[in-house]
């Protein structure tokens, strides 16, 4: 049954790529729209939106992405699909709004199927996936995740556009009219599983190393606890023990005084 918290994962992914496809497409079509500035714009809005919504959603942005968590076992069936629905409306919802805004409309763009723009994509993505899922591996802080996210699309735009759009995002693509399944779909997909999975499996930190290290230290802080304390209720123990047998001799050696002053006095 799908409550607050899972309604607000579902806007923020739909907003999120929804604003993120309105900032591409209005970078695309201006005078500047070549990909240098294209993947500035992009690394600043996802460095922005990263830093507002990474704790309602984990900030994916991206079907790719998405998917790509998925087969790490990052993200479980139910949410990757609703991830993927959201992230989808967000571009497709966008292109409309966009073109009402500026009262024009675009063709599709992205030609047809082209291996050179698959592998340009797939690498592209394959940066994004990398570097986005170090952060997320080594359980940075939200300020550096943000950082490194918005890092982490700039140079995937950049590196996918050595034969391609740049666009490494199939929401966005959709958003774009680029929806070419296999190129601006099928490569950033590749891309991306191929990028978490590789630092997940190589280079993510360890769990077992981790655990092995935490509790010998936690163990001889008690052990050195425990030694203090026994050591001290010894000494305790031993300083009651001397203090009870000197009251014992004293009242004794009282009672042998007393007697011999009675057998005296008699």
């Amino acid at each position: 049954m799908l409550n607050k918290k899972h309604v607000s994962a579902f806007l923020a992914e739909f907003l999120g790529v929804g604003i993120l496809t309105m900032l591409f497409l209005t970078v695309q079509r201006s005078t500047i729209g070549v990909p240098f500035f294209i993947a500035i714009a992009v690394g600043l809005v996802i460095i922005v939106l990263t830093f507002a919504l990474i704790n309602i959603s984990g900030a994916h942005f991206n079907p790719a992405l998405t998917v790509a968590l998925w087969t790490a076992r990052k993200v479980s069936t139910l949410r990757a699909v609703f991830y993927i629905v959201a992230q989808l409306l967000g571009g497709w919802l966008a292109y409309y709004l966009f073109t009402y805004l500026t009262g024009s409309k675009f063709a599709p763009i992205g030609g047809h199927y082209t291996a050179k723009i698959l592998l340009s994509e797939s690498f592209g993505a394959f940066i994004l996936g990398f570097i986005w899922s170090s952060a997320m591996f080594q359980k940075l802080s939200t300020a550096v995740r943000a950082s490194v996210g918005g890092v982490a699309f700039l140079l995937g735009i950049l590196a996918a556009s050595v034969a391609a759009i740049g666009i490494v995002n199939p929401a966005v693509a959709l958003g774009a009219r680029a929806w070419i399944w296999g190129t601006y779909v099928l490569g950033p997909v590749l891309g991306a599983v191929i990028g978490v999975n590789l630092y997940g499996l190589l280079f993510a930190p360890s769990k077992e190393k981790d655990q092995s290290v935490a509790p010998v230290k936690k163990d001889a802080a008690v052990d050195v606890e425990v030694e203090s304390d026994k050591t001290s209720n010894k000494s305790v123990a031993a300083k009651t023990s001397t203090t009870t047998k000197k009251k014992t001799a004293t009242k004794s050696s009282n009672k042998k005084r007393s007697t011999a002053n009675r057998k005296k006095s008699k």
